[in-house]
């Protein structure tokens, strides 16, 4: 139901007028005792947890199924993809398909153009989430070392 002062997008949830804080959560453990003892001590970030050993198997072990995944479903629609071009091209010879490549051409020209323009739009959030990641790499670097490690055993298994 809604009111006769409600204004246009003050609850609407695609609004992009709304302001959000971030708060890191280390910081704010560092300050309110009541966490510890919620939490323990053992509630700031991951290297200040566990062992460099325990990081390390941690990061290997995920970072091993991770690539082990990677690998499967990359093998996967690699050859769904191939499969789907060749009976594709094999239509194309028996007559049965007949491809306009002009309206192709044209169509892939207009898509492109669409994608810089939407590349452009999200190059700050693209921004955003690098130098996160980076941060967590650089506090984690343990952990992430196992990761890459474990990722690249995967890929090979």
């Amino acid at each position: 139901m809604a009111t006769a002062d409600h204004r246009e997008g003050q609850d609407d949830p695609e609004s992009e007028d709304e302001v959000y804080e971030v708060v890191d959560l280390t910081e704010y453990a560092r300050r309110h005792q009541w966490w510890s003892r919620v939490f323990g001590s053992n509630s700031g970030p991951i290297a200040e947890k566990y062992s460099v050993a325990t990081q390390l198997m941690m990061g290997g072990v995920t970072g091993w199924c991770a690539g082990y995944l990677f690998q499967r479903v990359g093998k996967i629609a690699a050859t769904a993809v191939g499969g789907g071009f060749l009976l594709l091209q094999i239509a194309n010879h028996s007559g049965y398909v007949q491809v306009d490549w002009k309206k192709v051409e044209k169509d892939v020209n207009k898509a492109k153009k669409h994608l810089k323009k939407k590349a452009n739009k999200a190059a700050p959030e693209i921004n955003t989430f690098i130098e996160e990641a980076t941060d967590f790499i650089k506090r984690n670097i343990v952990l992430s070392s196992g990761f890459v490690g474990g990722f690249f055993l995967g890929l090979a298994s």
